[in-house]
């Protein structure tokens, strides 16, 4: 079953639940999504992302969610930050499952293989295939400083 079919799936459940605030969410995945399809038919696209592409967007959107709950949080708008993080959680359901501390330094060390990257230079080139593999799976701002420090 694909991505698409599962936040489809998930937005009919949660109609039919009448759980308000996870189907707003879902709503706000799919206009994202939808969106972007519709940006990709400008540009001469076929029409429909593809999964990697909504998975991009959801880690995206989980990002954004946790910028806005830190500034309510610093702002003493306590209501507000727990809504992104609610949200944070239902849009965290259809993304891969994160990976732990150990996972991570062994994909950092394959990408660097990868690569062929022998020095801080190269770390783009790293950065990238780490990107195409594990969109979604991994924190690039927390992997960045990782990979220097393997590189330098």
């Amino acid at each position: 079953m694909t991505l698409r079919d599962r936040l489809s799936m998930a937005l009919k459940d949660a109609m039919r639940a009448k759980e308000a605030e996870r189907l707003s969410t879902l709503r706000l995945i799919n206009a994202a999504i939808k969106d972007r399809d519709i940006a990709q038919r400008g540009e001469g696209g076929e029409g429909l992302v593809s999964e990697d592409e909504i998975t991009a967007i959801l880690s995206k959107m989980v990002k954004q969610r946790h910028e806005s709950a830190r500034v309510y949080e610093e702002g003493g708008r306590l209501e507000l930050a727990q809504k992104e993080l609610e949200e944070i959680t239902v849009i965290e359901e259809f993304l891969p499952r994160k990976l732990s501390d150990d996972e991570v330094s062994a994909a950092i060390t394959a990408a660097i293989a990868e690569a062929g990257a022998t020095s801080i230079r190269e770390m783009g080139k790293v950065m990238a295939v780490l990107k195409g593999k594990y969109t979604g799976q991994m924190d690039f701002g927390a992997v960045g400083p990782k990979v220097r420090d393997m590189l330098g």
